[in-house]
């Protein structure tokens, strides 16, 4: 089906399905949800990878998102 797709769309290039899965991966999405308070481990069942460390190659970890993160501390007193 992807080979006729491409094909089709006059896609010359060597495609995979890894291809299409590597850019939903690491685009955007990912990182809106990461950045937006969404636990890694959801994130990792999307991508349907078994190996968290998988995941986490494969997200980013924004500036904005390590500047929301408190200290502990910062609740004391």
């Amino acid at each position: 089906m992807l080979k006729r797709a491409c094909e089709q769309a006059g896609i010359r290039k060597h495609v995979t399905v890894h291809t299409l899965r590597h850019p939903f991966a690491t685009g955007p999405t990912h990182r809106h949800l990461l950045e937006n308070g969404t636990d890694i481990k959801f994130i990792q069942e999307l991508l349907g990878h078994n190996d968290i460390k998988t995941t986490m190659r494969y997200t980013q970890v924004s500036e904005k998102s390590l500047k929301k993160i408190k200290s502990p501390l910062d609740s004391l007193g």
